[in-house]
């Protein structure tokens, strides 16, 4: 006869085991994020050094290694519409040292405008959380007379073609902002492709485009100095530090037109929640600080302090709602 008491303490003492492994894994995985950082950690930047992301990511990374104390050391890697980046961290190690300091069009756009994306946006990454919002702003080049948006529009209409204007790139979000907003109002501008957002502005400055889409805080300063006029700033709403500038919702826009910019952090897929949680639990300190608060408004962003959750759904909208915009409007990076 079976002995079913030997069974029964064998049964039992497998779930006894079990158990135990399961708290000690719990329990490991909280001492992961318990002791990290144990060395330096990476931002890979995908874009120049310069633009707004880059600008934004050195003010976060000061304060975030502060209170990690760890160095964390900014590495641009730009090119491809953030795509040479943005790979490098979806194949990095998923350790919690090498981080992604990205836009909404590296992840949402790119999954429509290249056939053989090197990752996917929503298997790829562990999101951290937006860090900053800002919006784009369209701006008139030196030797453009134009000094309304309705200026410039009546301008365009005269001549269909002939003015011209400055990208970050094929492909990228001031591309596809400005052929909504171009498609908006009936006009037709030529776009002259540049390789980011410094020296898009930069060709504005020098009077080498008509105008440019660019975000707010590398172009806040040339507007003050009067190197370029602001014309019209991207969402639903006019901009604090730009007042008499109208938002692209009073001219027939939405907020699809010419998206506000965010810049947000993620790590490689198959990271730790616990080093994800801790990361972002502390970017959102760093956010919250009243001198960071202050540094971001005078460059034009604010902060998001965003959670995983909130980036990840974000990006899923921004999957389909920009990349039936680029379908659309025949967007295409080459």
């Amino acid at each position: 006869m079976q002995d079913h008491r030997d069974t029964s303490i064998t049964r039992r003492g497998f779930i006894a085991a079990s158990a135990g492994l399961a708290l000690g894994a719990a329990g490991a995985a909280r001492g992961q994020g318990d002791t990290y950082p144990t060395r330096a950690i990476r931002v890979i930047v995908p874009f120049p050094a310069g633009a707004g992301a880059d600008s934004n990511a050195r003010l976060v990374a000061q304060q975030l290694a502060e209170k990690l104390g760890q160095p964390v050391v900014v590495d641009n890697r730009p090119g491809a519409n953030g795509l040479i980046g943005t790979e490098a961290v979806a194949k990095a190690a998923p350790d919690g040292y090498t981080l992604l300091f990205v836009d909404r069009g590296a992840l949402g756009i790119n999954p429509s405008l290249y056939k053989k994306l090197p990752y996917d946006p929503l298997k790829d990454f562990s999101y951290v959380g937006i860090a900053v919002w800002g919006p784009y702003v369209l701006v008139a080049g030196s030797k453009q007379p134009a000094k309304t948006i309705q200026e410039f529009v009546a301008a365009a209409r005269k001549q269909p073609g002939r003015l011209t204007y400055a990208s970050f790139g094929n492909g990228s979000m001031t591309q596809l902002g400005t052929e909504s907003l171009c498609s908006r109002l009936g006009i037709q501008l030529t776009h002259v492709p540049y390789k980011g957002g410094a020296p898009a502005l930069t060709a504005a400055m020098a009077g080498e485009v008509d105008m440019a889409l660019v975000t707010i805080g590398p172009a806040l300063g040339a507007i003050r100095e009067g190197r370029v006029r602001p014309l019209l700033v991207g969402g639903s709403r006019r901009f604090p530090l730009l007042p008499d500038v109208p938002a692209v919702s009073e001219i027939g826009g939405d907020e699809n037109t010419i998206p506000d910019t965010y810049f947000g952090f993620a790590l490689p897929a198959g990271t730790p929640a616990p080093i994800r949680d801790r990361l972002s639990g502390t970017i959102r300190q760093v956010l919250a600080d009243a001198a960071i608060r202050t540094k971001l408004a005078d460059s034009g962003f604010q902060p998001a302090r965003g959670t995983p959750e909130e980036m990840r759904s974000t990006v899923e909208h921004d999957i389909a709602a920009f990349g039936k915009l680029a379908r659309e409007l025949n967007i295409r990076p080459e």
